[in-house]
């Protein structure tokens, strides 16, 4: 029962020491890529959905300093890159200091999350992603919640992968169906998802709640923290519950996503097994 539990602050830490470096820039750009300032300027005119915006360092153009604005306002991280960078990322050899990345779809809100569960008559059962940078790893928890039936996936603006072309390939057209919610702080997304009745489950080799002991059958919301540093110290503080996967081998950790799918279908048998 959940009411045996006190609130236990803490850092949490998901290690896993074998994780992939998470793709460079470079690596990224496969598609969704807008290079010059004319091209920038009508995408976001338009109203598309930008990922991230890389703007050549130290310039002082006024129509650079336009788009940042504009970009800023449209809700775009906005990063400021070496020229060498540019030239790396760019495709064509004419991205005049400035290349976007579009997002493969919008992103959802919080409420757009409350709303699908309410539509399945269903308790939230949501994933929070605490600065996943691998987008491959980003790829397959989208999978994975998607078929455990989760109502959404929650990751931050910054310091972490965000809705790529590389992270769609690897869900295998699964984020065509979740909404994914990008939020300038997780924690202050967190405080409000308490505030709306949901507990909040982060992972943790040393949690003091064993999975399989561990209720997760009302609003859940499960935290994964980033490949190589687990959750940040903030956002394990805010955890109502650490919890460890019980682990039987000579490695101590499993890959993030691995982790989350062990979590999100520990959930849905809890679910589907009152």
């Amino acid at each position: 029962m959940k009411d045996n539990y006190k609130r236990r602050p803490g850092v949490a830490r998901h290690m896993d020491p074998y994780h992939k470096r998470p793709e460079s820039d470079e690596d990224e750009i496969q598609s969704g890529v807008i290079e010059g300032r004319n091209a920038v300027i009508e995408a976001l005119r338009a109203g598309r959905a930008i990922d991230k915006i890389y703007i050549a360092k130290g310039e002082t153009d006024a129509a650079l300093g336009h788009i940042k604005s504009k970009a800023r306002d449209a809700g775009a991280v906005v990063v400021d890159a070496d020229r060498n960078k540019l030239d790396a990322m760019s495709q064509t050899g004419a991205h005049q200091g400035i290349i976007a990345l579009a997002a493969v779809k919008e992103y959802s809100t919080i409420d757009d999350i409350f709303s699908i569960a309410e539509e399945r008559g269903e308790e939230p059962f949501i994933i929070i992603c605490d600065e996943i940078s691998d987008h491959h790893n980003l790829g397959a928890i989208i999978r994975t919640a998607d078929a455990a039936g989760a109502h959404g996936i929650i990751i931050p603006k910054r310091r972490s992968a965000g809705v790529t072309a590389i992270v769609a390939k690897t869900s295998a057209g699964a984020v065509e169906h979740m909404a994914v919610a990008r939020v300038p702080n997780i924690t202050a997304a967190i405080n409000e998802l308490k505030k709306r009745g949901v507990w909040i489950y982060g992972t943790a080799a040393d949690g003091a709640s064993p999975l399989w002991e561990t209720d997760l059958k009302g609003s859940a919301a499960i935290v994964i923290g980033s490949e190589g540093d687990g959750m940040s110290r903030l956002v394990a503080e805010s955890c109502d519950f650490k919890v460890s996967i019980p682990m039987k081998g000579k490695v101590s950790s499993l890959n993030a996503s691995v982790s989350a799918a062990v979590i999100m279908y520990e959930v849905v048998r809890q679910r589907d097994n009152p």
